[in-house]
């Protein structure tokens, strides 16, 4: 691992920039944080690679800009989203929960719960076999709270999971492989799309909760990206390159209410512990003039083939462009790592457009008072 991604142990000094009433401050940061990630491919770390399943990044050319140069079982062709936050909170990066070693002291650096192919709904990339449905993922987070009482002590195991920065990815999955999956899913026999959207997020609102229950004070949610966008879409539906109207809608509809549900939710509890993170508008920056941020392309993906290179898997066979610096998506579906450094800046230093009640950099202000 790249020793500028694996800062140096647990208890690393560290100084946080951030702007606080337009003035820039100085965070002395004395123990870094655990950490804490749930969701789907965009920030899966390699739970999947032990798993038999079909959502799988664990083989060249996935990983090709990783420290190692070989695949880690992240969507990326380097860091993901949970690695650029770790390096951000001057943190190591947390290993997926079902690698052999994630153990002792490894263990307070934090767990990354997530897997490829997982929706908020339990019927959601069914296709996909044999993956950590977001109900066995919180098993799991309970399950590690007691490994890491039994290390510790319960007393402390609870001090580190409430002081614990939490990221919560889900929902594009329950768009692109459930209800758009096939013409008629059942999903969508089920539901009219405003409809589903509703259905989504009181489901949402339930895993939230636990998450809440279990011991999270400080949770990053972050909405779906500009679905119909990414080149996996448009080499379906697009004929010159325009966003997929049907999947926009979705975004449109799905990610507003997510907002509203935060908002609700830390009324009720009478504290900020959601934050709402606007992947959407993140993406959409550089998708809609990727010039501007040093992409050649925001259409055409570096790893595919087909239309958009967004037809199928990135294999060993795929077309792969020599500069992934210049692509704003890695894989038909997923950002690079490039794109990814950009996503979570607007989470670190972000105005509301981005982040609602605050940015992360508010939160680690906050968060180092108390």
């Amino acid at each position: 691992m790249d020793q500028r991604v694996f800062a140096s142990s647990m208890f690393l000094s560290l100084l946080i920039l951030i702007v606080w009433n337009n003035n820039i401050v100085v965070v002395p940061q004395a123990e870094a944080r655990a950490f804490f990630v749930f969701g789907d491919s965009l920030v899966d770390n390699g739970n999947n690679n032990y798993l038999l399943t079909t959502a799988r990044a664990d083989a060249y050319p996935y990983g090709i800009d990783y420290p190692t140069h070989r695949a880690t079982g992240r969507f990326s062709n380097g860091l993901n989203i949970p690695d650029i936050i770790s390096e951000r909170i001057g943190s190591e990066p947390t290993l997926p929960y079902l690698s052999p070693a994630l153990d002792g002291e490894r263990l307070l650096v934090g767990a990354n719960f997530a897997s490829a192919g997982i929706g908020i709904l339990n019927d959601t990339g069914i296709q996909f076999i044999n993956i950590i449905r977001i109900s066995r993922q919180l098993q799991f987070f309970e399950q590690y709270q007691q490994r890491v009482s039994a290390l510790i002590g319960a007393e402390q195991a609870q001090r580190l999971v409430n002081q614990a920065l939490v990221l919560i990815t889900l929902g594009g999955n329950d768009f692109v492989n459930n209800y758009f999956l096939v013409p008629f899913s059942a999903r969508s026999r089920q539901f009219a799309l405003p409809d589903y959207v509703v259905y989504l997020i009181s489901e949402y609102r339930k895993i939230l909760l636990r998450l809440y229950e279990l011991g999270a004070r400080r949770v990053l949610v972050t909405g779906t990206g500009p679905l119909g966008c990414v080149p996996a879409e448009l080499a379906q539906h697009s004929r010159n390159g325009e966003c997929a109207a049907d999947l926009q809608q979705a975004s449109a509809l799905f990610n507003p209410q997510l907002v509203q549900l935060v908002n609700q939710l830390n009324s009720e509890i009478g504290s900020v512990i959601f934050i709402s993170a606007n992947a959407f508008e993140s993406n959409m920056d550089f998708i809609s003039n990727p010039q501007a941020y040093g992409f050649i392309t925001s259409k055409v993906a570096c790893c595919g083939q087909g239309r958009f290179n967004g037809i199928g898997l990135c294999t060993p066979v795929s077309n792969l462009c020599p500069n992934r610096a210049v692509y704003a998506f890695w894989d038909p579906f997923h950002p690079s790592e490039r794109a990814n450094r950009i996503i979570v800046e607007t989470f670190m230093i972000g105005d509301n457009k981005y982040m609602n009640p605050m940015n992360l950099s508010t939160i680690m202000h906050l968060d180092s008072r108390t």
